[in-house]
């Protein structure tokens, strides 16, 4: 297993007073050596008092900047080989981070807990967290178990290679899974039970932020591999304008300027998606 003080241990909060009272000792005593970093993102509650007074490590921005933000703050600020990130909601159990370093020393890149579909917090968002693990499984060709769970162990040198792809918003589980992946860094999950949160209520606010993670399905494809986005695009406007040329020709004799909108829009799409599949490909080069 991963020796404890090579180990940091990163917990974004905002307003998370009452989990952080049950979640930092429980961490301390599974590992005593660990590095505890709180991000304290511009609370208004005890969240900095209660951290620092448990040992902590605490990184306080004077406002909210969203968890993608407190995520990239704590990677930099960490100084172990192995990163963890974890709510500080008390959702997840601190023994469960074993199972993950478990998988580290197997030679995975990056390790994930997977909630069961009762660990969602609510039937609507287990729907959508399934429809984004299957496009994503579908994207990367491996089964994806949950794409959206922020409790994760990663190799430290390894995310940080992504940390400017990362949104300052809830994204970031998304991005940095299909980052690793698009980069042929193994990623493996391992099924997890989590329990009802502590302390206020989800920062999640359905209409908006529902809005927001169904725009993760098309950033998943952008970021993965554009053209499986644009080439089903491109031949739908495809089919749709050679449809109407057939249709248009069998009753008029022929070709109309709706045909060739639809046409030169399959072929623009096309010329997008390709541009957009040498700009993912610049991304992830790495010079070595």
């Amino acid at each position: 297993m991963t020796p404890a003080h090579r180990l940091s241990i990163i917990l974004p909060a905002r307003n998370e007073a009452e989990g952080l009272r049950h979640v930092l000792p429980a961490l301390r005593q599974e590992f005593p050596l660990a590095e505890l970093i709180v991000v304290d993102d511009g609370s208004t509650d005890e969240t900095a008092a209660i951290a620092g007074a448990a040992g902590a490590r605490v990184l306080s921005a004077p406002y909210g900047m969203g968890n993608g933000a407190a995520i990239k703050r704590g990677a930099r600020a960490a100084s172990g080989e192995i990163l963890v990130f974890l709510d500080a909601d008390g959702q997840h159990d601190p023994a469960h981070i074993h199972l993950l370093l478990a998988k580290l020393d197997q030679g995975y890149d990056m390790a994930v807990g997977a909630r069961s579909r009762d660990g969602q917090a609510n039937v609507g968002r287990g729907l959508a967290n399934g429809l984004y693990n299957r496009l994503a499984s579908w994207m990367t060709g491996h089964r994806i178990l949950d794409l959206t769970s922020g409790f994760r162990a990663v190799r430290a040198d390894r995310f940080r290679e992504f940390l400017h792809l990362l949104p300052n918003g809830f994204s970031y589980p998304t991005t940095s899974t299909m980052a690793f992946f698009r980069s042929a860094y193994p990623v493996a999950y391992v099924p997890v039970e989590v329990a009802r949160r502590m302390g206020t209520s989800s920062h999640i606010r359905p209409i908006k932020d529902g809005v927001r993670f169904l725009l993760i399905i098309f950033k998943i494809a952008s970021l993965y591999s554009p053209l499986k986005l644009f080439v089903p695009a491109a031949m739908a406007f495809m089919l749709a304008g050679m449809g109407w040329y057939a249709w248009t020709y069998h009753e008029s004799g022929r070709f109309t300027n709706m045909s060739m909108l639809l046409i030169s829009a399959a072929v623009i799409v096309f010329l997008i998606g390709l541009v957009s599949e040498q700009i993912t490909n610049l991304t992830y080069r790495q010079d070595k």
